[in-house]
């Protein structure tokens, strides 16, 4: 192990660096100039602006692959993995939540173009949507002689179904009863003294 030695070393550091102000500050601006270039760059054009939200006019499909299986396999393009793809922002989501929750999210709505704002509704709009509606639901669709019939139509069911169900009952023990017949001749029943031990029920 050595010994440090008590003479000097050959590098002077008793003295204080200076530093040389002028060319720090030319560097910082310098810097401040590429970074507000940069950022004029990005913002090219008057912001971008977007629709506000409107009612979705398709049906959102949760149910066809309900209950399915699907053979995965990695090589598999996006559309044919398993889950929910979307086709507009290209990507598979899961399960119907997460699917529901990314069609209704920010990044898929701006992907179509609009912005997560709701267009503020006058009264006329209010008033005339409220004037389809009444339009569209037929006045007096429901009366108790409709629900006198249904209840009717109802208990003829019911009974259709139990009488169908006593036919097939029947059907069943004579179809029992001809099989039990058909095991034994009754010739041989009688010799064997079989014969007085069947019920008179049928």
């Amino acid at each position: 192990m050595a010994q440090p030695s008590n003479h000097g070393a050959g590098v002077d550091n008793t003295f204080r660096r200076k530093f040389d102000r002028e060319e720090y500050l030319e560097r910082a601006r310098e810097r401040e100039q590429k970074e507000s270039d940069r950022s004029k760059s990005k913002s090219k054009g008057p912001p971008v602006q977007r629709k506000p939200l409107k009612h979705r006019d398709y049906e959102v499909d949760l149910e066809s692959r309900l209950g399915k299986t699907q053979v995965v396999t990695p090589i598999a393009p996006l559309s044919q993995q398993a889950g929910y793809f979307c086709s507009v922002c290209e990507c598979v989501v899961k399960d119907s939540a997460n699917y529901l929750d990314h069609i209704n999210g920010k990044k898929h709505q701006r992907a179509l173009g609009m912005s997560m704002r709701v267009e503020r509704a006058s009264l006329e709009q209010v008033q005339e949507r409220f004037e389809v509606l009444k339009k569209r639901k037929d006045p007096g669709t429901f009366t108790e002689q409709d629900f006198d019939e249904r209840i009717l139509k109802q208990q003829q069911e019911e009974e259709e179904r139990k009488r169908q169900r006593r036919e097939k009952k029947k059907e069943k023990k004579k179809e029992k009863a001809a099989d039990e017949e058909t095991e034994m001749d009754p010739d041989v029943a009688a010799m064997m003294g079989f014969g007085g031990f069947r019920s008179s029920k049928k």
